[in-house]
């Protein structure tokens, strides 16, 4: 029973990284930041802001507010020569590296998210061991693909261990600081998803009180409700995230998986066709994604088109 329940563990910690990590560790763009100037550079907090490098604000702007890919990695190489001890932008880093499957640059950008996490405890304790939590996440990540679910299980969810433990030093420091309670709530809300004994309300509470930007709550709220089959909640939060960063394709992409399951879940051929409509949209941008997406996008498009035509 112990080692199946490891290895579920372990199964739901490498199928989650990708969302979770574009999504939390990448960083987010808050409406605020483009109207108030003097938080440049702190996505999440209106009061003792962080100073984050130029080129890595940009990223965010080039993930979040574009949804450009090919745009970010220019950013984020420039990020690397000159702003070396911003965590975020190594983070980022391996972020994509795991969308493109490349584990080598996984790797390389795991440790060095984990070192600069380390470095700059002593000056920022709270970021400090945020960051150093999410380079252990990235770390057990890359054990789980090189090692496989079950080989790799133990010493993957002993990684685990240490990313609790210093988010909840970090936590200790701060419990109510924004870009902390989008991490954990990110991480809370897919383990409720995932297993049968958790409750995802917790996870949400913390995300609607003391997260932000408002942008990357929305999404999150979003994603948790289509995972948990609430298709109205989802539907709800993703148009709040479409308004509030309306160029991004990945979030039409959302909201077509969602208009889809719901439209198959109530047999409604209007709401399918909403959702093809939605992947369309998404896909008028499919340069600017990568491209193990555009795939996924358009397979779910063909599924969609191929339901709205079982319904005539």
């Amino acid at each position: 029973m112990t080692k199946r329940f490891c290895c579920s563990q372990a199964t739901w910690y490498t199928k989650k990284l990708t969302n979770l990590a574009k999504a939390t560790f990448v960083g987010a763009i808050a409406l605020n930041l483009w109207v108030n100037p003097s938080l440049a550079g702190d996505p999440f907090r209106t009061s003792e802001p962080r100073k984050i490098g130029d080129q890595t604000e940009a990223a965010f702007k080039a993930i979040f507010q574009q949804g450009n890919y090919p745009a970010a990695d220019k950013y984020l190489q420039q990020a690397i020569s000159k702003e070396p001890n911003e965590p975020l932008a190594y983070a980022m880093k391996a972020s994509l590296a795991y969308g493109n499957k490349d584990l080598a640059t996984l790797d390389t950008y795991s440790q060095k998210t984990l070192e600069t996490g380390e470095k700059l405890i002593s000056s920022d304790p709270l970021r400090g061991n945020l960051y150093t939590a999410v380079g252990h996440f990235f770390e057990g990540a890359v054990i789980l693909t090189r090692k496989g679910t079950v080989n790799g299980a133990t010493q993957a969810l002993s990684r685990l261990r240490q990313v609790y433990e210093y988010l909840d030093k970090a936590e200790a420091i701060s419990a109510n600081d924004p870009e902390l309670n989008l991490l954990k709530g990110y991480m809370d809300l897919m383990l409720a998803v995932s297993l049968p004994f958790a409750s995802p309300d917790q996870a949400i509470e913390r995300l609607e009180k003391n997260a932000a930007p408002q942008y990357l709550v929305d999404r999150g709220i979003a994603l948790a409700y289509r995972d948990l089959k609430k298709y109205p909640q989802a539907l709800e939060y993703a148009n709040r995230a479409i308004k509030t960063t309306s160029d991004n394709p990945e979030l039409y992409y959302l909201k077509a998986q969602i208009l889809k399951e719901q439209g198959r879940k109530e047999k409604s051929q209007q709401l399918i066709q909403e959702a093809i409509a939605n992947f369309n949209k998404a896909l008028t941008k499919k340069s600017q994604l990568p491209g193990n997406l555009v795939k996924q996008i358009e397979r779910e498009r063909s599924s969609a088109v191929s339901l709205n035509n079982s319904g005539k």
